[in-house]
């Protein structure tokens, strides 16, 4: 079996039905639990449970929000994956009763909603549902590399091995801040692709779209833990709170 952990890719593809494990999740559950505080919590795209599961570890009750039942399918698999609410949907509609403590969205999977306009509206019902004191936070990549790519196009070997070779293959659009990525693993038993389709928005962006939801921005890491954000990072946590609440 190849073990594919991509340094460069924009998306968690799934390998053999897994997410890859980035490295960075105890960093992220720290970060999480503590803007908790308690919970309850809701990840947006909670897809398999790389996060959400061990939050709730940590005594947090974590909801989720995922559009792939098949994905739901293997978090309710996994350890303590029953004891989580889900919600098969759009995470655009946040559509779940209640407010939330914390409500997130990690690794770039906010840019899976295809239009400012979605995002903008996924911004405003994230605020509607928020708790007195609750945040928002996103993980996402900064666009900057972007603008580097040759061609606007992007190859990368994740592996190569006797029988198997797997590449990140990625195209860019920057007019309409979209990429179509794919990634393709190709064996003697055929070819598997994971496309994955997204409209990235800078930091500066995303805080406007806070703006227009009532929100403002509380805090600017350059990744989990204690990196401090600078021109030079290459992804960001972001965390958001309401307009007029005192800091």
């Amino acid at each position: 079996m190849i073990n594919y952990r991509p340094t460069l890719s924009f998306s968690a593809p799934l390998v053999d039905g897994e997410d890859i494990i980035r490295g960075d999740e105890t960093e992220a559950v720290d970060f999480l639990a503590r803007l908790a505080d308690g919970g309850p919590a809701l990840e947006l795209g909670i897809g398999t449970g790389r996060i959400a599961l061990p939050l709730a570890a940590r005594g947090v009750r974590v909801d989720g929000i995922d559009f792939s039942e098949a994905m739901i399918g293997r978090l309710r698999e996994k350890p303590g994956g029953e004891g989580i609410d889900v919600t098969v949907g759009n995470f655009v509609d946040v559509g779940v009763g209640g407010h939330y403590r914390l409500i997130y969205v990690v690794f770039n999977t906010f840019f899976n909603l295809l239009t400012q306009d979605e995002q903008v509206r996924c911004f405003e019902n994230v605020a509607a549902h928020l708790a007195a004191g609750g945040v928002f936070v996103i993980e996402a990549y900064v666009p900057t590399f972007l603008h580097r790519l040759d061609a606007d196009q992007h190859v990368r070997a994740g592996a190569v091995e006797v029988d198997a070779v797997v590449l990140d293959v990625l195209r860019h659009d920057a007019a309409r801040q979209m990429i179509d990525e794919n990634h393709v693993r190709l064996t003697a038993s055929g070819a598997a692709f994971a496309p994955v389709v997204q409209r990235y928005a800078w930091p500066a962006e995303l805080d406007l779209m806070a703006r227009i939801a009532g929100l403002r921005l509380r805090e600017r890491l350059g990744g989990w833990g204690d990196r401090p954000y600078e021109s030079s990072s290459e992804r960001h946590v972001s965390v958001y709170e309401r307009i007029g609440l005192p800091r």
